[in-house]
């Protein structure tokens, strides 16, 4: 969820002129050398030029006195010549850089990119240890997010595996995931920096937080009702506390009664029933301390309010000919509904429409290009995922592995390239990596 670096290339021409002959021998080539250039001898008339004598003294202005410079921080000296610039290795002089005061290196590694710091852990002790400073958490605390990204989580029978792409640097990173317990299963979210998985630990249903960055975790305590459950977990980013939402059993066989966990409080509350619905699917959304979920009977939005810990039902009826909906949450209240629409596979479309909360009705904002839509999905009867994030909807498909990114604000769809997004044991979802997300 990768970069390519730029090349230079020298190119020689053949002269057709003694002008263009002085020229080049005046200006040299690319790196200030000059070049060697042969008498030209045109209808048996002897070529004049003084810069046509071979061996002539080489007058140029370009020519430069030897200097010899020892810039600090360097063992070799550096010398001007008329040949190829050399560029010796530059080695650090231990004595000056370990004497670096612990802020100003603080300064520098807040804002080199996470994933980059997270691999300078193994370069010795005193930066593994910066890492976890409170220091280093507080200078990481006050430096804009890194930006968006994707974190894709495969459990395979041996080691579960996880990349992070980074949408800023539109690169793939590795993070090692093997600190996790082996009941931790399934991937629930994750948001402001930490990530929630549950699982079955035997006959025990468990959730656990943690933070891939610091390689940290917890076990949440257990729940009043010990039952599979539809999760959803939010970060408070001003204090930084968080908390996972309950609803309905996972597979909606029991009418189980919604549970809260407080990280402030550090234990389970219960709240009101949901009430008899038939639901869409188990796929939430949360947006302005509301939770929403697709309903059929009653047609249209449960929500939940998580300030009053009632539910409510919201009469939005479904655009005409859904196929299959999925629920994003945007920034500024707002509710997105990102859907395949159309019977028949020559026919089908891609839409995104927005909730209009004052009309209670959906209105249509972008559709997938047609070309896109045919790339992502091949078959008509093909199934795809969709979350979001902060006006970004990704779209995944199962069987091509392809991801493709939509930009609410700019109105811009994009590729996402590098790797596979979805498989059959794959489970994908937004991230935001900070050191400073506690897991308490």
């Amino acid at each position: 969820m990768d970069g390519s670096a730029g090349e230079s290339s020298e190119s020689g021409s053949i002269v057709s002129s003694s002008q263009s002959s002085i020229n080049g021998a005046l200006h040299g080539d690319d790196y200030g050398c000059p070049r060697q250039v042969s008498p030209i001898r045109t209808g048996g008339l002897r070529n004049t030029s003084p810069m046509g004598r071979v061996g002539l003294r080489n007058t140029s202005p370009s020519r430069q006195k030897v200097i010899k410079t020892r810039p600090r921080g360097l063992d070799e000296e550096t010398v001007a010549t008329f040949g190829k610039v050399a560029h010796p290795d530059v080695q650090m002089e231990d004595n000056i850089w370990a004497m670096l005061p612990e802020d100003l290196l603080n300064e520098i590694l807040v804002r080199v990119p996470p994933f980059m710091i997270f691999r300078l852990r193994s370069v010795c002790k005193r930066w593994n240890s910066i890492l976890q400073d409170s220091s280093f958490l507080k200078f990481h605390s006050q430096v804009p997010s890194h930006g968006p990204c994707l974190l894709t989580f495969c459990k395979n029978p041996h080691t579960p595996q996880c990349s992070v792409f980074s949408l800023p640097l539109k690169a793939w990173y590795r993070i090692p995931f093997t600190f996790l317990p082996q009941w931790a299963f399934w991937l629930v979210g994750s948001s402001g920096g930490i990530v929630c998985f549950s699982g079955l630990d035997g006959l025990t249903f468990k959730t656990l937080v943690c933070n891939p960055l610091t390689q940290t975790w917890r076990t949440l305590p257990s729940m009043h009702y010990n039952q599979q459950r539809q999760l959803i977990m939010v970060v408070n980013r001003i204090d930084r506390s968080f908390k996972v939402i309950a609803t309905g059993d996972i597979y909606g066989d029991k009418s189980l009664p919604t549970e809260v966990y407080d990280s402030k409080l550090d234990r389970w509350s219960l709240h009101q029933l949901m009430p008899a619905v038939n639901l869409c699917s188990s796929k939430m959304a949360y947006c302005d301390s509301r939770l929403y979920l697709e309903a059929l009977s009653p047609l249209g939005l449960m929500m939940y309010r998580l300030d009053t810990g009632y539910w409510e039902h919201i009469p939005a009826k479904f655009p005409r000919s859904l196929l299959d909906g999925y629920l994003v949450a945007g920034t500024q209240k707002r509710l997105f509904l990102a859907g395949r629409i159309g019977l028949y596979s020559t026919f089908q479309s891609m839409r995104i429409w927005e909730l209009d909360h004052a009309k209670i009705t959906w209105v249509e904002i972008s559709r997938m290009p047609p070309k896109h839509f045919r790339a992502l999905l091949r078959l008509s009867a093909e199934r795809f995922e969709c979350f979001g994030q902060d006006n970004l909807i990704c779209f995944t498909s199962w069987n091509p592995g392809k991801g493709l990114l939509y930009d609410v604000d700019k109105k811009v769809w994009s590729w996402i390239a590098g790797c596979a997004l979805q498989s059959y044991n794959c489970q994908v979802c937004f991230y935001e990596p900070r050191f400073d997300a506690s897991i308490y």
